[in-house]
């Protein structure tokens, strides 16, 4: 897959998914905008050690969470990179370390739903709005990083799960948008083995490894894998939802 002279934005690009995906732009020669949390010191520090690999890095800082920084955040990068040919949505939040049980509906405040949808929903919506004349040019493509939990499976709470839901409607609502000029579809990941779940006792990890049907978790780079694929190694998948999770045995 040979991306020279394409142009990606990848949003919460400096770890984990996000990083394992501009990585593999820019290893078939794309130009990749990284978009990272204003502050977060791990996305300078990708860029730094990308560029001096010798890849077309470029930094795009901003808070997709927040209305108005968010699109100026699209703005620049389309700019800086002189075009667009691939969006990848995938900043996102759970807004907890440790699950909320389903049955705990106190924990879920207004504060708390408020912050999940705005960043994992209204997010992904703001950037493609604001992305969309560039990738229409360009007969570009949408990729949503949603979750196996707007599927109905296990989720950190209910309010994620809800916000994953809505993405997933989201991304065929989009691909009738922007059709038929630009394909918008979603990965739906389970549990990734990425800084995330760093501080994960082992009894919980071979957990999640047997709900497995391969035995074991994915990696970001087995999502990103999918999402270069959705953007540049198909031309008739579009509203789709492409479930990444090594065939889970447990809803």
């Amino acid at each position: 897959m040979d991306l020279k002279g394409k142009c990606a934005l990848i949003t919460g690009a400096a770890s984990g998914i996000g990083l394992a995906t501009l990585e593999g732009f820019c290893a078939r020669g794309a130009s990749v905008a990284l978009n990272y949390l204003p502050g977060d010191d791990r996305g300078l520090a990708q860029i730094e050690r990308l560029r001096a690999a010798g890849y077309a890095v470029f930094g795009a800082p901003g808070n997709v969470g927040r209305p108005g920084e968010a699109e100026d955040m699209v703005a620049s990068a389309i700019e800086t990179l002189g075009g667009l040919d691939y969006l990848i949505n995938n900043a996102g939040t759970s807004s907890t370390r440790e699950p909320i049980p389903f049955e705990d509906l106190d924990a879920l405040s207004e504060t708390f739903w408020a912050d999940l949808l705005t960043t994992n929903l209204m997010g992904p919506f703001r950037c493609t709005k604001a992305a969309a004349s560039a990738l229409r040019q360009r007969k570009g493509a949408v990729v949503n990083t949603a979750s196996v939990a707007g599927l109905g499976m296990r989720a950190s709470s209910v309010a994620y799960a809800a916000s994953k839901a809505g993405l997933i409607n989201l991304t065929k609502s989009l691909a009738r948008s922007l059709a038929p000029n630009v394909r918008v579809n979603a990965v739906a990941p389970g549990i990734v083995d990425s800084p995330w779940i760093a501080d994960w006792p082992e009894q919980r990890r071979e957990s999640s490894r047997r709900n497995s049907l391969l035995q074991t978790m994915s990696r970001p780079e087995d999502i990103a894998d999918v999402i270069l694929f959705l953007c540049a190694g198909t031309r008739m998948i579009n509203s789709e939802t492409i479930v990444v999770n090594g065939g889970s045995v447990t809803a």
